[in-house]
């Protein structure tokens, strides 16, 4: 953990999703969802399931007309044929009511609904439609997040506040405005979907926006006036490393206070690129908090004119790449393992000492060093390494290690052998 104000969180209700907890005492819990066609079952069980390895804990899906509502059952079928136990959540607008009503095999299968208080319906259709998912909600036993998001929301709500606001003797500014519409609009549906008989156990709230001060202002205004679940992510992130670095500064200073109880990091992949790099993002704004522990961290240099060659960059990566991929089978059999820590260093000025600090470091040569890499072992000097092998040298040392410090002695020695 790293402050008091991160290891407390504001105490919410504890939800339950498909068998995963969120809210109340229960860590974190990381989620993402697919971009592919929902109809297409075969793509979409793929999708989810490249999801689920990769860490996320549920997976939204769009469900936005008949033939998506329609294959829902087959995709939790096809998922259950490859091993893939994820919980999934239904992405509902506009024809949700319909959608739902007309496909019982749909709203069975599905973990959780997501709803949209802003195109739920429009007009007098508004409530309606809104107490119908509700009502079947509570016909299916199944939770609902009601996510708000300011790029649909609720015109008639937002038109009254800044009416009664132009008409204050203290008027507050447009954008402050639109925050607490953004905060009603959840608190109004949540509160009607509880006078609709719908326990505050069952509910999830988000308000998502897409720049990072609108995202602390409106989740920190939410948490103070309700004790429901929270869900954070900016909307529309972006690409790259924007996307990255907006949603880490606003989810990691809403955790950082306390907020929040499940991710999702709303990276937009590059064409054809790697729709689990956003949950990757999630885990590792989790793991360098000190709020979860998912995979090994592997510390390196950045690099400078005392390193002689890219060999310790090139090294860091390839052992990077190593942990993730042992990962699945050494989470199975080595408890624990996620918190180990692993330092490739570059050089003589800060090598010896990152790597005391790791559970095991290595420190390769720099310009005008002896030839030589130590590697260090819970704090002390434990070898030194040399030659062209010295990664595979370092993964086998990795792999003793694990074995005997998460492990059990039989595992031990099948590793040794």
């Amino acid at each position: 953990m790293t402050t008091e104000s991160a290891m407390t969180r504001k105490p919410t209700i504890p939800v339950d999703v498909g068998g995963v907890r969120i809210g109340g005492s229960a860590p974190i819990v990381v989620q993402s969802m697919t971009n592919t066609d929902t109809a297409d079952v075969e793509g979409t069980a793929r999708q989810t399931a490249d999801l689920a390895r990769a860490g996320s804990e549920l997976v939204r899906i769009t469900v936005d007309r008949d033939e998506a509502a329609k294959a829902v059952p087959h995709i939790r079928d096809r998922l259950a044929q490859m091993g893939v136990g994820v919980p999934l959540v239904g992405d509902f607008h506009y024809n949700g009511h319909t959608l739902l009503a007309e496909n019982p095999a749909c709203a069975e299968a599905l973990h959780k609904w997501r709803i949209n208080p802003g195109n739920v319906g429009f007009k007098a259709k508004r409530d309606q439609q809104f107490s119908a998912i509700i009502e079947l909600a509570l016909k299916h036993d199944k939770p609902v997040r009601i996510g708000v998001n300011w790029g649909s929301l609720d015109q008639e709500l937002l038109t009254r506040l800044m009416d009664e606001n132009a008409a204050s003797p203290s008027p507050m500014d447009a954008r402050r405005v639109m925050h607490e519409a953004i905060v009603q609009s959840a608190l109004l549906s949540a509160a009607r979907a509880e006078d609709l008989g719908m326990g505050a156990d069952r509910i999830i709230l988000s308000a998502k926006v897409s720049a990072v001060q609108d995202l602390i202002s409106v989740y920190t205004l939410l948490a103070a006036r309700c004790r429901y679940a929270l869900h954070l992510g900016l909307t529309e992130a972006g690409m790259g490393s924007k996307g990255i670095v907006a949603s880490t500064a606003g989810i990691g200073i809403l955790l950082q206070q306390g907020i929040g109880d499940t991710i999702r990091v709303s990276l937009t992949p590059e064409p054809g690129g790697d729709r689990t790099q956003e949950v990757r993002v999630a885990q590792e704004i989790l793991q360098t908090m000190g709020l979860r522990s998912f995979v090994p961290i592997v510390a390196a240099c950045p690099g400078c004119g005392r390193t002689t060659s890219t060999v310790f960059q090139e090294l860091a990566s390839e052992i990077q790449s190593y942990v993730r991929a042992r990962m699945p089978e050494w989470r199975g059999k080595y408890p624990g393992v996620e918190s180990m820590n692993l330092a490739v260093m570059g050089c003589i000025v800060n090598g010896p000492g990152e790597s005391k600090h790791a559970d095991i470091g290595i420190s390769l040569p720099g310009t005008g060093e002896a030839p030589v890499a130590p590697v260090f072992i819970d704090g002390k000097k434990a070898m030194t390494l040399r030659g062209v092998n010295i990664a595979n040298e370092f993964k086998t040392i990795v792999e003793e290690y694990v074995a005997r410090r998460y492990g059990t002695q039989e595992a031990l020695r099948e590793t040794v052998s």
